[in-house]
């Protein structure tokens, strides 16, 4: 595990939320308005994923955009740039190796960018859900 740069950065590492953050509660309430019912930080499953639909079987993380590499808006910070490339590697490794996890038990794993509209976002949920239900239901 790389070793911060100094007491202060731990501080503020340790200070991020990790739960409940602006994106994942605004794709809750949308969820939530559209009439899906979801578990929150499924803590048997594993990573905990942010929204659960336990009988449809869904696992759904809402990464930011730099704590997890966004493609279009990741960036790595100048400062102490080993260390934050291999802590920035060890959580995409992370979120990797439990989305195998999650499918090894069945489940269907989505990713939503912390940038992505939230309308845009809850339709790509709830679509699998329909599909997911549709297909338990057969």
């Amino acid at each position: 595990m790389p070793i911060p740069l100094d007491a202060a950065t731990s501080v503020r590492m340790r200070r991020q939320p990790r739960t409940s953050t602006k994106p994942e509660l605004a794709l809750r309430r949308e969820l939530h308005r559209r009439g899906l019912r979801f578990r929150v930080n499924h803590s048997d499953l594993p990573g905990r994923p942010d929204v659960a639909f336990s009988r449809a079987k869904i696992a759904v993380f809402v990464d930011g955009c730099f704590w997890h590499r966004c493609p279009q808006h990741g960036t790595v910070p100048r400062n102490n740039r080993e260390w934050w490339q291999a802590k920035l590697d060890r959580n995409v490794a992370r979120d990797r190796a439990k989305d195998v996890a999650l499918a090894e038990l069945g489940w269907t794993v989505l990713h939503v960018w912390e940038h992505e509209a939230i309308g845009a976002a809850a339709d790509l949920v709830q679509a699998e859900w329909r599909r997911r239900v549709t297909t338990i239901g057969r």
